[in-house]
């Protein structure tokens, strides 16, 4: 029988001002944390040298921890369009970079992130950040809350990933 490898996983939850990422290794249904944090930008630059900044930071975060593949979140706003609109562009910035260093990346909604971290899809942020901090046995809940929201969404692709191959 083939040992199975080791699988480093890394989740973004996109933003303007923070970033919020985090690194999971998973292998045979085990998963365990690797590192995470966030990307912040000052809201006294111009929108434009935010990107750049975010571009810059997430491709040291990939070079430096190698990543197998990404999973980001889509993007969910139901009222400011404007907010919607330079996330977005966020979002974008991210995924090109993901992209062009050639790692396949997995997108899911916010709904997908609770129903896989908490088995409840209306779990709230407190919710989520105990399951990740228990899932991945830590001691406390990880801060910033981005980068929480980094691991969960780590952890809902390989729960997605782990899903994939038994079914195959």
């Amino acid at each position: 029988m083939q040992k199975k490898r080791a699988v480093k996983i890394l989740g973004i939850d996109p933003g303007v001002a923070r970033v919020g990422w985090g690194l999971v290794e998973t292998c045979s249904g085990d998963i365990k944390p690797i590192a995470y944090g966030c990307i912040e930008t000052s809201a006294s630059m111009e929108h434009i040298e935010r990107l750049k900044v975010i571009k810059i930071k997430l491709e040291k975060v990939l070079s430096k921890f190698k990543p197998d593949q990404v999973a980001i979140e889509k993007l969910y706003f139901a009222r400011n369009v404007t907010t919607a609109l330079s996330v977005g562009e966020a979002r974008g910035v991210i995924l090109y970079t993901i992209i062009s260093k050639g790692l396949k990346c997995d997108e899911f909604s916010p709904l997908e992130i609770k129903q896989a971290v908490c088995g409840y899809g209306r779990a709230s942020k407190r919710q989520i950040q105990e399951m990740v901090r228990g899932i991945l046995k830590l001691k406390e809940i990880p801060k910033p809350d981005d980068a929480a929201d980094g691991l969960a969404i780590a952890i809902t692709a390989s729960q997605t990933m782990e899903f994939n191959s038994k079914i195959k």
